[in-house]
């Protein structure tokens, strides 16, 4: 019967480890959602892709993609090139600079 509890207590113990280190990587409400860019800028709420038009005609480098992100109030940007396989999800929060073959952007949208 000792034997019994001891297996028992052990993998109650384990349940709970789990369920801790789980819980520490959960992205809840009061998770962070700092920027994902180069700088510390500050972040809006949602995306603005009409603050970022300036960055149209210039080269895709990381420094332009970051000022697009920044002026944008957006959370993350991304660099679409033509052709690319991209997700369809919207998120409001991102950025996105279509670029042509030489990777000057040609249009900014947020989703």
């Amino acid at each position: 019967m000792k034997m019994r509890e001891v297996k028992h207590g052990r993998c109650a113990w384990v349940v709970v480890v789990a369920a801790a280190a789980l819980s520490a990587c959960s992205s809840g409400p009061f998770a962070s959602r700092a920027p994902l860019g180069l700088s510390g800028a500050p972040v809006g709420g949602a995306c603005s892709a009409q603050a970022a038009q300036a960055v149209i005609g210039k080269s895709a480098v990381a420094q332009v993609v970051e000022q697009a992100r920044v002026a944008a109030g957006a959370r993350m940007a991304r660099v679409l090139h033509p052709g690319q396989m991209v997700t369809k999800e919207f998120d409001g929060e991102r950025l996105n600079l279509e670029v042509d073959a030489r990777g000057v952007i040609v249009a900014v949208r947020c989703g």
